[in-house]
């Protein structure tokens, strides 16, 4: 952003009382309209974090977030920030719901705030051991990966399917119900394997759907492909001219390294376009 717009627009929101530790919400405190006004091109790289959700009765209840609700707040914490209303393991039996990455960031968290309990769970079957012979290099592999968070505590378990919460008269989750199911695709649920567990806090960690829907995707007008990330041309470059897309938010989730490859190309298509 050049200094002059930076400047005016940092002065602008002073006035309006937006702070400066907070995130600017780009597509709210700046509308995708005035970025068109002040620059000829723009990138999109806001990744893909619309969370899958669970559909299940209870789900309603209070003390079931979603991991991005709670990951970040930690975050903030630790970097000094005041959180109002933080989502706090202390104390709790937490069920995290998600054996990925995302779990293994919540298993971690959750250990640095003394639950009293952690399960983590994930409706595939446990991995093997070592490599799957199904995944040879340079495939990735298909193998039980053991984190830091894992090593600390927690119990893990597989080929489980959340079935419905229920909760006091209070409105919060007190109870997960769950069922054992069979392998995937159709996770069929095995009888007579149904259980419930006590459980204050739920986080969902089972994976993001690609890109925030609404918002400044809206206001600059892109289209979205047919798995629900930014369509772009082999430039980068959105239904929308000058708008370009790059990482997660283009592609779906993926590794960081993608990311970088992916800015990089988009800075190059950028510099072309400007130069034309």
């Amino acid at each position: 952003m050049e200094k002059w717009v930076l400047d005016r627009r940092l002065k602008q929101m002073t006035a309006e009382g937006v702070g400066f530790r907070t995130n600017v919400h780009v597509g709210e405190a700046i509308p995708g309209e005035e970025l068109r006004e002040d620059f000829n091109a723009i990138l999109l790289s806001g990744g893909a974090e619309q969370p899958r959700d669970l559909t299940v009765p209870g789900r309603e209840l209070k003390g079931i977030h979603f991991a991005m609700e709670f990951l970040p707040q930690q975050n903030r914490g630790c970097a000094g920030d005041m959180v109002a209303n933080q989502i706090l393991a202390t104390g709790k039996r937490v069920v995290i719901i998600g054996g990925g990455d995302t779990g293994a960031d919540c298993l971690g968290t959750s250990h640095r705030q003394k639950p009293m309990s952690v399960h983590q769970f994930e409706i595939m079957p446990m991995p093997p051991g070592e490599r799957a012979p199904q995944t040879p290099w340079p495939l990735w592999p298909l193998q039980l990966r053991v984190e830091s968070s894992h090593e600390e505590g927690g119990i893990r378990d597989w080929s489980l399917a959340t079935t419905s919460f229920s909760g006091d008269e209070k409105g919060r989750v007190r109870k997960l119900h769950a069922v054992r199911v069979g392998p995937a695709p159709k996770f069929e649920p095995l009888p007579g394997t149904e259980f419930t567990m006590d459980a204050d806090l739920v986080l969902l960690a089972m994976g993001f759907t690609g890109p925030v829907r609404g918002g400044i995707l809206e206001q600059l007008s892109v289209n979205l492909d047919t798995r629900g990330n930014v369509a772009t041309d082999a430039g980068y470059m959105t239904s929308s001219p000058g708008v370009f897309a790059a990482g997660d938010l283009r592609r779906g989730q993926s590794l960081v390294v993608w990311a970088i490859a992916e800015g990089r190309n988009a800075a190059a298509s950028i510099d072309r376009y400007l130069r034309n």
